[in-house]
């Protein structure tokens, strides 16, 4: 199994400066569920759970990986902020999962609302911060950005591919990486590690062509 183990989760509100735990350590209060093929708020083989003070997402109650995406949202939405968050993996990945699932979650920024996902949707619109570990040998950045349902631009470029790499370090073993993401609405989003910018965007946008940002647009 794989646990992707998430420390403490904070946001600073920009306008008053004061930071707000998001994760109380304790219980999944304010987390919504969405797995896909599944209704909202179905923890899918108890994948999403709190384990000695952790957000865990473990698959030690499953048999095998059938594209059984899942996301688990915090039910406030916010538009100007910097999100902390501790990550770490252990474990050996699910069976049958692919190759660029191993020691790979992420971070789904203005993200759509669990409840407008349609049944079978893998993943909700929004532009994701991948959070990913190292296998022991091959260079592997993290905070890279994926684009389900968006697109976004750097340097006055709009950049449609799906996934662009950030500057990162590699971060093998199960050690623990701090990482924040400083949002400022729709003008500018970076990426850290210790305080160094490893990536950065702006303006991101639902790509028009995109079947899910579509029906988003329709609701």
């Amino acid at each position: 199994m794989i646990l992707a183990g998430i420390g403490p989760v904070t946001a600073q509100d920009q306008e008053n400066g004061e930071w707000i735990d998001l994760f109380n350590g304790e219980n999944l209060e304010n987390w919504i569920i969405k797995f896909a093929g599944y209704p909202v708020g179905e923890n899918f083989n108890n994948t999403f759970r709190v384990e000695d003070g952790l957000l865990t997402a473990s698959y030690d109650e499953w048999d095998q990986w059938d594209s059984q995406f899942g996301h688990i949202f915090y039910d406030q939405s916010f538009s100007h902020y910097i999100l902390r968050v501790e990550y770490r993996f252990v474990g050996e990945q699910v069976e049958g999962g692919p190759g660029w699932a191993f020691r790979n979650n992420g971070l789904m920024l203005h993200s759509q609302h669990p409840e407008t996902m349609t049944l079978d949707q893998s993943f909700p619109v929004s532009i994701e911060t991948q959070l990913l570990g190292g296998n022991g040998t091959d260079e592997r950045t993290t905070l890279n950005t994926c684009t389900p349902g968006t697109n976004i631009v750097m340097d006055g470029e709009l950049i449609t591919q799906h996934c662009v790499s950030s500057t990162s370090q590699t971060y093998h073993g199960d050690q623990w990486v701090t990482v924040e993401i400083e949002m400022r609405g729709s003008n500018v989003v970076r990426h850290k590690i210790d305080g160094e910018v490893v990536f950065e965007y702006t303006n991101p946008q639902l790509d028009t062509e995109d079947a899910d940002a579509q029906h988003l647009m329709e609701v």
